[in-house]
């Protein structure tokens, strides 16, 4: 294709994600992500999160940082305020030092804020945090925990649930990163429209994710062909008057740029209409017709940067 032409075809691409981008009419939702430590890249992550919601228009996406360490000076002033936004995107992860927590009138904050009503969107590897913190286990349901600590879910055969307690089978774990099949196992706002089935890339599943596992609803699911064993992908909490969404998918590891797990058109759907049932108990945003099907991907140019 000669230059020229191509030029062309990429000015008409983005401009076609400009108009899409274009705020729609009511309120705009706003939404914090918190960030500061993990052992993913997490700032990478937070931007290109803030990046995918705000190009709906729907969202306006501040990010709080917390200090490195508790010796930070700072680390005696950072307290976010939860109540300015409708949804808090939970992207800290202290598995590598667990003595890294966020002090106790934040945590004790962010009971309250969701407790009242507020949403909260556990992204990824924040589901390996803080298992010292009783109520941030009751808030995600299922985490990366010891084999004692906690009740596991797997799939059975016929769509049954069974739960596995403390002590037997194995603590969190994952197997190499795959394309994963996701299938969808309970009809909820956030995925009408979408197919039964549906592919997304370079995926973590996690096995013998564990927790409380209560007030809890299981939305999709995938086959671990190693173990021969089907476990939650997506899932929602219910803690007091709020809303919690968690999930593995979304995975962006130190040394990638914008990979084909953030390219894929379904997990940034699924972020966006989460996002939006979050805030709101409802969802508005469309599924695109370029949805992923059983069969094959979709994925975003590696030069369509959102």
């Amino acid at each position: 294709m000669p230059l020229k032409a191509s030029y062309l075809l990429i000015v008409l691409f983005f401009a076609g994600i400009a108009a899409k981008a274009q705020p729609p009419t009511g309120k705009v939702i706003n939404v914090l992500i918190v960030d500061g430590f993990s052992n993913h890249d997490w700032k990478q992550t937070s931007l290109l999160t803030k990046q995918i919601l705000e190009e709906t228009g729907r969202f306006h996406v501040a990010i709080s940082t917390a200090p490195g360490t508790v010796d930070d000076p700072g680390w005696a002033d950072w307290n976010p305020e939860f109540e300015k936004y409708q949804v808090i995107i939970q992207n800290t992860n202290n598995i590598q030092n667990p003595a890294l927590r966020w002090p106790e009138r934040v945590e004790r904050h962010l009971e309250k804020y969701v407790r009242s009503g507020g949403g909260l969107y556990i992204l990824h590897s924040a589901n390996n945090a803080f298992p010292h913190w009783p109520e941030y286990d009751r808030m995600i349901g299922l985490g990366w925990r010891t084999k004692d600590n906690g009740t596991a879910l797997e799939i059975g055969p016929h769509s049954e649930i069974i739960r596995i307690p403390p002590g037997q089978g194995e603590g969190t774990n994952h197997g190499e990163r795959f394309d994963a099949v996701i299938r969808v196992l309970h009809r909820h706002p956030i995925n009408e429209g979408y197919p039964e089935q549906w592919k997304t890339p370079s995926m973590e599943l996690y096995r013998y994710a564990r927790g409380p596992a209560k007030d809890i609803t299981i939305l999709s699911v995938s086959y671990d062909s190693s173990l021969k064993k089907t476990w939650p992908v997506e899932w929602l909490v219910r803690y007091g008057k709020g809303r919690v969404y968690n999930s593995s998918m979304g995975h962006l590891w130190k040394g990638d740029t914008y990979p084909i797990s953030y390219r894929c058109i379904g997990f940034q759907t699924t972020m966006i209409r989460v996002t939006e049932w979050l805030a709101t108990r409802k969802v508005t945003w469309p599924v695109p017709a370029n949805f992923p099907s059983k069969d094959s991907i979709s994925v975003r140019a590696e030069l369509d940067h959102p």
